[in-house]
This record gives C-alpha cells, sequence and structure tokens, in this order.
C-alpha cells in the first residue's frame, strides 16, 4: 500500500471525512459516491466544488438528471457552503442529459472533454451516473465510456467524482474500474434513522474502515468518524502520573487516599437522586485555571447546574463567569453517538481540560444504536482522555433504589474504570439514609468503609461517618447490632 504522506490529496471540505479518508481524495483518480435517494449524494458533490473553489481550483458540476440547475441550487440554497460569487469563474454547472438523450454516451463523452477542457476543470462532478449506465448498450459499453472518463482525467489532471444510485448488482461494472466508492446510507433502527458513510475502496490509500456517522445541517454534511477506529490508537503517547485531584469533598479526599488519582477514569454509581450530580458540582467547583474543568451532561441545563450549586453554597457560577469551567449541555434526543464523544473531546483540546464531569454516563448509552459496541466504544473513549491528561468523574444510574445489589445498567464498564464509588440508599428507623463507599482504586490503597453522608442546603456533602451499631447496611435494610454481639473480623471470615 502507498504510503498515505506521499500520495497527493484533493480535500473534501467536509468536516470528519477528510480524516476518514487519510486527507481527502487522491488526485487524479475517478471517485464513486453511491446511495440512496435522498441520502446526501448530491450535497456532498457540492460541497466538494465549493471547498475545492475556495482553495483556488476550477470545478464542474454536470447533471445527467431530470432535474435543472437552477432547481438544484434552490434546494441547496440554504446551505452555507454555497458561494454564489464563485460562479461561474470557478464553479460551473451544466445539463449533460440532453447530450445523453441525443448522442448516447459517445456524445456524452465529447461534452466532458469540451467543457473540462474550456473550465480547466481540476475537479469534475456527475451527477446522475445511473442515466449514463441505462443508456449503455452493454456492460462493454459502460466499460468504455468510465475509460474514456479515466483518460480525461489523466490528461487534464482533473479528479472525477461520480454520483450514482445503486441498482442493487452484485458487483457493478464501474466498481472494479474507479479509484475509490464511498457509500452513504440512511438506515432505520427502530423508531429512528441514522446516516452512515463507508469507504469500500480507495486504491493507492488506506483509509478508516467501518461505517461512520454523518447528519446533514445547514452548513452541509459533517462526518464523525466512528470512536473505535479514530482513537484505536491514542494521539499521544499515555503518561502515568502520580499526583491527586480533589473531588472538593474533604473527606471523601481522605477515603480515596488523597482525592482522584491524576489522568484516570472514575465512575460513581446510584440510583436516582442519590446526589451523584451534586458530587460532580462539588468536583467542577474545585476547578481553576491551573485545571481547567468541563461538565458535560445530558440531563440539565447549565442555568440550573448553576443554581443547584448555589443552593449548596458552591460557587460554581463564579467558575463559569472566569473560564475556569465550561458547561456542555446535550438535550436528550437523537444524538449520534460519535457526534457526542468528538464534541467532548474538541472541547477537552479547546480548553485544555484537566477536570470532566461526565454527567450521565446514560446519555451515551442512549445515543446508540448498536447497544453490542458500548464497551468497546467507552474503553477506547477512556484511554484516548487519559492520553490526554484528563481526570474524569462520571455518574451512573443504578436501577433499584435499595435492596441488595447493584446492578449495573451495562455489563464490563466497572473493568474500564480505576476508580468506582457506590452510593446508595439504606433504610434506616424508618428513615432513608444515605451511604457511600469507596469500592476500587487501582493501584492505590483506600478506605472501603461504609459512610453514611448528608447534603445540606449552602453546605453541600459532608460525610457524617460510619453508621453505628448497625449491621447489614448493604441489604438495604439496616438493623441494629445485637448487643454483644461483633461482626467477624477479616481473619474469621477467612
Amino acid at each position: 500500500m502507498t504510503d498515505v504522506s506521499s500520495v497527493e490529496r484533493v480535500a473534501s471540505g467536509v468536516p470528519g471525512l477528510d480524516t476518514v479518508l487519510h486527507g481527502g481524495f487522491p488526485c487524479g483518480g475517478i471517485h464513486l459516491i453511491q446511495g440512496a435517494p435522498g441520502v446526501g449524494k448530491t450535497t456532498l458533490g457540492n460541497q466538494i466544488c465549493y471547498h475545492h473553489a475556495a482553495a483556488g481550483g476550477q470545478a464542474l458540476y454536470v447533471l445527467l438528471l431530470s432535474e435543472t440547475v437552477s432547481r438544484m441550487l434552490l434546494h441547496l440554497g440554504t446551505m452555507g457552503f454555497l458561494d454564489m460569487s464563485r460562479m461561474p469563474d470557478q464553479v460551473s454547472y451544466l445539463s449533460g442529459l440532453g447530450a445523453l438523450q441525443d448522442e448516447g454516451l459517445p456524445g456524452l463523452v465529447t461534452l466532458l472533454r469540451r467543457e473540462i477542457a474550456v473550465h480547466k476543470a481540476t475537479v469534475l462532478v456527475l451527477d446522475g451516473l445511473v442515466a449514463a449506465e441505462d443508456r449503455a448498450s452493454s456492460n462493454t459499453e459502460f466499460k468504455s465510456f468510465i475509460q474514456e472518463l479515466q483518460a480525461q482525467a489523466g490528461l487534464h489532471g482533473c479528479t472525477v467524482f461520480l454520483l450514482s444510485t445503486a441498482k442493487g448488482q452484485a458487483v457493478p461494472p464501474e466498481h472494479t474500474m474507479v479509484d475509490g466508492i464511498v457509500e452513504l446510507t440512511d438506515v432505520r433502527f427502530g423508531s429512528r434513522s441514522e446516516r452512515g458513510l463507508f469507504v469500500n475502496k480507495l486504491r493507492g490509500s488506506a483509509f478508516m474502515p467501518g461505517r461512520h456517522p454523518f447528519h446533514i445541517t445547514k452548513m452541509g454534511m459533517e462526518v464523525y468518524p466512528r470512536v473505535e477506529v479514530a482513537f484505536h490508537n491514542t494521539t499521544r503517547p499515555d503518561e502515568a502520573k502520580s499526583g491527586r485531584q480533589s473531588t472538593g469533598v474533604r473527606q471523601l479526599d481522605a477515603m480515596l487516599g488523597g482525592g482522584l488519582p491524576d489522568a484516570t477514569v472514575s465512575g460513581m454509581i446510584g440510583p436516582s437522586g442519590i446526589g451523584k450530580t451534586t458530587l460532580g458540582l462539588h468536583y467542577m467547583s474545585s476547578s481553576s485555571e491551573a485545571e481547567p474543568g468541563l461538565c458535560f451532561g445530558f440531563y440539565e441545563t447549565p442555568p440550573r447546574l448553576m443554581q443547584q450549586a448555589a443552593g449548596l453554597g458552591l460557587k460554581l457560577e463564579d467558575a463559569v463567569r472566569q473560564g475556569a469551567v465550561e458547561i456542555l449541555w446535550q438535550p436528550q434526543g437523537e444524538n449520534l453517538q460519535d457526534a457526542l464523544a468528538h464534541r467532548l473531546l474538541d472541547a477537552v483540546d479547546r480548553r485544555r481540560v484537566k477536570r470532566l464531569f461526565l454527567d450521565g454516563l446514560g446519555g451515551f448509552m442512549e445515543s446508540s444504536v448498536e447497544p453490542g459496541r458500548l464497551s468497546r466504544f467507552f474503553s477506547v473513549l477512556a484511554n484516548e482522555l487519559r492520553a490526554r491528561g484528563v481526570t474524569t468523574l462520571y455518574s451512573m444510574e443504578t436501577r433499584d433504589l435499595v435492596g441488595p445489589g447493584i446492578e449495573m445498567p451495562m455489563g464490563g464498564i466497572s473493568s474500564l474504570v480505576e476508580g468506582l464509588i457506590a452510593m446508595r440508599y439504606v433504610e434506616r428507623h424508618s428513615h432513608a439514609r444515605r451511604l457511600l463507599s469507596v469500592v476500587k482504586i487501582r493501584g492505590s490503597g483506600f478506605d472501603p468503609g461504609l459512610r453514611e453522608f448528608v447534603i445540606q442546603g449552602g453546605r453541600g456533602i459532608s460525610i457524617a461517618g460510619t453508621f453505628e451499631g448497625a449491621e447489614d447496611l448493604l441489604s438495604g435494610f439496616a438493623r441494629d447490632r445485637v448487643a454483644g454481639h461483633q461482626p467477624p473480623s477479616v481473619q474469621e471470615e477467612q
């Protein structure tokens, strides 16, 4: 395979797509962009043209469809990439349908040869390849047409993009002849659908395999390289660190052996209302200019979080105003799982974040259309955060309010983290009490005691101490210890 850095590229200008293509489409080749009607082929073709023109190139867009150029531009009029000032000097449009209908494929080839030369086009988009294929009398004639396009591309140094609707053949004839194949899909998953992009072929170049989700906004297409392949190798070397970061709760820091270990991922699990977000707000309020914080959440808007923090006596609003903390809120809906991860990592880079509170891991889980990849997704994302020197604290909700067991909403997640804090309710003397315990701090000592904690207005979280005189706490229903009865020691248990 050719060295990626040695191949001259034509950038698509589509955020994320050039990353998937390792820099863009190889120059001078013919690339097939294929997909069902309405999936985004025309948007992508035009976006490539205007980006190429903005970089100083010449683009020619030829329609073989019954749709007129004016109607197509009317539909694209709301797109941010459309720059009418570049027409017709740098981006030219024409219809090739008349030549195809009157003179067949030879007439179309003659038209393309002439217009490429007249406009000195370095990018050609041929929209509606299926019309040319339908006009061909045989596969041989259609292959000859593709070969002629290849010759013209090489002669004029022009990179050609063919937009086509797949007809369902096992291997369409053009697939064996083109240099690149990009497939656009729109797949239904239950009541929702998600657009995805596959690079099926890129001759002489590496690319990121698999499905990469994308969406189309008023700025055009945006692709989100799949996290598992984009960050399979971390973007920078991972370095083990020996420092600690305060949680903002002094007694909890002591239980953790000095705080959360630097550049690690720790989780806190517990039922709804137990205080997970409250503890995360403590963590964020300890951010500073030297340790910038990011609160990345799904369920509460920034104003509500700051109001909640103020009621706890935490100066989160001041930290936000001073730039020590940023709050990014993702409204629940049909989010793209990979888009969320890229937004998170972009914010981490932009602000050089050292403290991250991920409020609601469930938000990522609910955005996924492929539950089977969740464990791999989180593992790769966690590795990338560690490599960037981020100390992450995330919250995850358990199902039962009380009871003897803690049911994790996703298998394997606890093995991906260095630290784990369990928070739960326990009933004692007809009152619901809050219990906190440190379950895990990898590679470090910690206090595994079961501690009661309280949340007070104006003071936030404070750890009140052990449940003196009580036992069976982990059942969820504590009972007073019988006089003279002592819990077994570790040695006796063994």
